[in-house]
């Protein structure tokens, strides 16, 4: 096999391995809510708090990559992830627990951003690539809400966080063992002439930039709010157990790993816009079956909330066609940390929503943020038709 493809396999793994450590607390958060006798709202902070340190890291990881290899620095992110989930699952209290699910996510935070930069040098279809390297989320999410939730039943939250390490620590040696030192891409530029203003505010003034921004802030927002609570969601709103919230849980991630490389493809042959519609157009149908519809319509809105949570593999290709190459580590960290960091308010905002107006508004605001999107992504479509 080529090394391109191991390098692409791999970094796949470690993403999912990052993921896993993330999704094993929302089959969870009803026994952790009761566990420290806290609501809804202040669980969705805390993991509202994990998703902004994660987006936090992307623009640094990007930097320490430039300073010391791409492979050091997702080994660190590895490592991190392993540790961290299990002082999540020894938190004493509920303080405790939201600190650590911060550091979580911080240190989870610096693999993506240096992994896209380090195999989007070794292909030339690179929304294909992305697509690919995407399902490390859905491949983690088909996996990681069955085995919380059934290790959460019969032994109890703590013991279902630990499998964050026991999946980040076999691909923690996998990577050390298979992936080649990574020179470092500039070694000399000093890490504070990387933070100065006016190169950061040029690069998110460029109209290409911006418009991306506006497609991905709404997409995170929405993959925060389900990452977060659709198991809940489907048990409280739709009266499902905790199994069975958990296995239409994992069938969205099963939708969502086969779709990603197909709209990463679609993306490349016809046109990263019109492809970010159609998947934002899915989430609008999808969610709003969601809110409104029984039983019947649940089982058939789930698939189109797999396209929809897709938009990343057309939206980050997006990014990477408009950086340049000399960009591509830093200044995708730079727009990864600046779209999550307000994506991650989906979390509380929706956790919120849910206990004072109940869940129909928690995630009819979901399908509001999406029409937004959808149109958005339209109009950029007609725009640059010839």
């Amino acid at each position: 096999m080529q090394y391109r493809y191991v390098a692409l396999a791999l970094c796949t793994l470690a993403f999912t391995a990052t993921m896993v450590a993330r999704l094993v607390i929302s089959p969870v958060v009803p026994q952790i809510t009761a566990d420290f006798a806290v609501s809804k709202g202040a669980v969705g902070l805390a993991l509202s708090g994990m998703w902004a340190a994660y987006a936090v890291s992307q623009f640094p990881s990007g930097i320490l990559s430039d300073r010391l290899g791409e492979r050091r620095v997702i080994l660190a992110a590895l490592g991190l992830t392993a540790s961290t989930s299990v002082l999540l699952a020894l938190a004493p209290s509920y303080p405790v627990f939201a600190i650590t699910a911060v550091v979580l996510g911080a240190g989870a935070g610096l693999h993506y951003s240096v992994a896209t930069s380090f195999f989007a040098r070794h292909f030339d279809q690179v929304g294909r690539a992305i697509g690919i390297h995407v399902t490390g989320a859905p491949i983690a999410g088909l996996v990681a809400p069955v085995a919380a939730a059934a290790v959460g039943v019969r032994y109890g939250w703590r013991p279902a966080l630990l499998l964050g390490a026991a999946v980040a620590i076999p691909i923690f040696a996998l990577f050390w063992l298979q992936i080649d030192r990574t020179p470092p891409a500039r070694p000399d530029v000093r890490m504070r002439s990387q933070l100065e203003i006016g190169p950061l505010r040029e690069l998110l003034g460029r109209p290409q930039i911006r418009y991306t921004m506006l497609l991905s802030v709404g997409g995170a927002f929405s993959w925060q709010a389900t990452a977060s609570f659709l198991p809940t969601f489907l048990i409280e709103h739709h009266g499902y157990s905790a199994a069975g919230a958990s296995l239409l849980f994992s069938g969205y991630f099963v939708v969502h790993g086969a779709t990603q490389p197909l709209l990463g493809t679609l993306s490349d042959r016809f046109g990263r816009d019109g492809i970010a519609a159609l998947a934002f157009g899915s989430g609008v149908v999808g969610y709003g079956s969601l809110v409104a519809g029984a039983e019947a319509v649940v089982l058939a809105a789930i698939p189109l909330v797999g396209i929809a949570m897709s938009w990343g593999a057309p939206v980050q290709s997006r990014f990477i066609d408009v950086l340049g190459a000399s960009e591509q580590a830093t200044g995708f960290g730079l727009v990864r940390t600046g779209y999550m960091m307000v994506g991650a308010l989906g979390s509380v905002v929706v956790g919120t929503l849910a206990d004072v107006f109940g869940w129909q508004a928690a995630f009819g605001a979901v399908v509001a943020v999406l029409v937004f999107e959808c149109l958005l992504a339209v109009l950029l479509t007609l725009r640059d038709r010839p």
